[in-house]
């Protein structure tokens, strides 16, 4: 009668700082707002954490992935979480909380949930696909971590867009000698800039796409290449200086770089042949596309190739990057479309405008089950692609919502926005 009652037990969702590279995905993914940051960590809030397991596939490192077993009244805070600079370790539980983990009190939503209210949430928080396409390479990741970062050596600096322009983007060659960094195509690595911040503490990682193919810039090379826009002011236009973009910007030949990755599971090519590549981007957005377009260059005349179809955005083509090798592609080989929103004398033009005007096209390339869609660019052109993608699908008379469903869960619609 007086026996005191069962201690309730929470499998806690913790983020592992030590991993995470701040991309921000997870608090973009998490469909309760459980997520959120400062700037030294991101953290999820006990408090409004579901378990609906949304924010874990589309993680590139996997440090949202980790859960420690803890007396609800002793959930790690916000504010705990905030301050840490590892995961603790897990602490044992008393004997009761013990005994009611295993069975006498339930367990809160992650160990209940069942692998298709996963799906759905997933599904319900994300445009594209969780999973990669089913051909893709196994890659690696988290090879090299922050407090075990590989050195690099800078072999080339090349601004790739008109030197008269505001657009001032790099492309970066990196070497890695004899140390081993297996990469693929959509994948991306972290940087980490010297010095430290306003606080006094080392600076986290930024993160940047590969614009080079699995076997390296130069083929054969243990090399890759990195496409970086110089950050001098924020999206909303004010003065902004970014610490990475201009470190990298500014780097010289044999300058040594501090490199953590690879990262990222699912925003990979297809490797089985004539796989359909669709690529939607802007700006340097177009470093996976560069890199999946030259590794499809490079097979021609060893395997079959697929179609390539390019939607590629800038302001004007002095601001495009690559433009110049890109215009020297054979157009038997890749169908390009560009989109430029400032060129005088041209009305405004954007990839969701040159995909309805291309709609038959690409209402051909989306009846093909071999076809893969990538999309890598600022946030804000996600809704347009979507809707331009739904409108070509609706004019012909089909159902979007049944093959939005499809691609996302064959692994054949990809964002990487930003």
């Amino acid at each position: 009668m007086n026996a005191p009652l069962p201690v309730e037990v929470l499998k806690q969702h913790l983020i592992d700082p030590e991993i995470c590279i701040r991309c921000n995905t997870c608090e973009e993914t998490c469909p309760v707002d459980a997520i959120t940051h400062d700037s030294n960590n991101y953290v999820v809030d006990p408090e409004i954490c579901n378990g609906c397991m949304a924010c874990v596939p589309p993680c590139p490192t996997g440090s949202i992935d980790n859960w420690r077993l803890v007396v609800r009244a002793e959930a790690y805070s916000v504010q705990d979480q905030l301050g840490w600079e590892e995961l603790p370790q897990e602490k044992p539980l008393p004997v009761d909380a013990a005994a009611a983990g295993e069975g006498g009190q339930p367990m809160p939503a992650p160990q209940a949930e069942s692998g298709l209210a996963q799906a759905a949430a997933v599904t319900a928080a994300t445009p594209g696909a969780a999973v990669p396409p089913w051909s893709a390479a196994h890659p690696y990741v988290n090879l090299y971590t922050h407090k075990t970062p590989i050195t690099a050596t800078v072999v080339g600096n090349y601004r790739v867009t008109g030197a008269d322009t505001e657009s001032d983007i790099h492309h970066i060659v990196l070497d890695f000698g004899e140390q081993p960094f297996p990469v693929l195509e959509g994948q991306s690595i972290g940087i980490l800039p010297p010095g430290v911040d306003a606080q006094g503490r080392p600076h986290h990682a930024r993160q940047y796409s590969l614009a080079s193919p699995r076997d390296g810039e130069r083929a054969g090379y243990n090399n890759l290449s990195l496409t970086v826009k110089r950050v001098t002011q924020d999206h909303g236009g004010a003065a902004a200086h970014g610490v990475c973009s201009n470190y990298l910007c500014d780097l010289a030949k044999n300058d040594p770089v501090q490199v953590i990755g690879p990262f990222g599971h699912t925003f990979l090519m297809p490797n089985h042949p004539q796989a359909n590549l669709i690529m939607i981007c802007t700006g340097t957005g177009s470093a996976p596309m560069r890199a999946m377009t030259e590794r499809s260059r490079r097979l021609i005349g060893t395997a079959d190739i697929g179609k390539l179809m390019l939607f590629f955005g800038a302001r004007t083509e002095r601001e495009l990057p690559y433009f110049g090798p890109l215009m020297k592609l054979p157009r038997d080989f890749i169908d390009i479309n560009l989109a430029l929103s400032r060129e005088p004398g041209q009305p405004k033009r954007y990839v969701q405008d040159l995909i309805r005007e291309r709609a038959a096209h690409v209402r051909g390339l989306l009846a093909d089950r071999n076809t893969c869609i990538y999309v890598c660019g600022l946030k804000g052109m996600e809704v347009g692609v979507l809707d331009a993608l739904r409108d070509v699908v609706v004019q012909s008379g089909e159902d979007w919502s049944i093959l939005h469903d499809a691609l996302r869960r064959e692994g054949r619609l990809h964002f990487e926005t930003y």
